[in-house]
């Protein structure tokens, strides 16, 4: 019996940051929700006029046996800009902030750990935000595994696409078949 661990992360908007670990093996499941938050069981409609306070994250259900939570942070580092605050590309608001929410002390070390070492990387400051999860809500189904089930719509194409193509070549030996 495989026990999963989860990752709680937000990037810009979580149909983008959804597509990518869809795809990562040992991934089960990457789920759109929001989280770090003040309202329970918020509308997409109160996160994005930014009055509940959610990010829109995913939750990443993963196999530590096949890959580990500092692997799923690598990606995370790769797939968004965590230097911008508030915002990816032409996203903008509270909403779509860099967050990593944790479960637990080892995961937040584990993040730490990994922030100090991809800021070298970085010459603007990373301002991803580091919080304890509190409760996490999953978003309405329509927005569940949206870039798959419209994969030619708008955004997806020119937004969503050119993220997994920038995964699906940095991370080929991590793709899912």
């Amino acid at each position: 019996m495989v026990t999963f661990q989860k990752a709680f992360l937000g990037g810009g908007c979580f149909w983008c940051i959804e597509a990518v670990y869809n795809r990562v093996i040992g991934v089960h499941s990457a789920i759109s929700g929001y989280a770090g938050g003040t309202r329970p069981n918020p509308t997409y409609e109160q996160v994005c006029t930014g009055v509940s306070g959610h990010a829109e994250v995913v939750e990443v259900s993963f196999d530590p046996s096949i890959i580990s939570y500092e692997e799923i942070l690598e990606i995370f580092w790769e797939v968004h800009n965590p230097t911008t605050l508030n915002a990816q590309g032409a996203d903008k608001g509270t909403q779509y902030r860099s967050v990593i929410y944790y479960t637990n002390e080892e995961q937040k070390e584990q993040a730490l750990a990994s922030i100090a070492q991809v800021q070298k990387s970085f010459e603007a400051m990373i301002v991803t935000e580091l919080s304890p999860l509190s409760e996490f809500f999953e978003a309405e189904t329509y927005h569940q595994n949206y870039y798959s089930e419209h994969p030619t719509q708008g955004y997806c194409y020119a937004v969503v696409a050119p993220k997994v193509e920038k995964f699906m070549k940095k991370f080929g030996e991590k793709v899912k078949k």
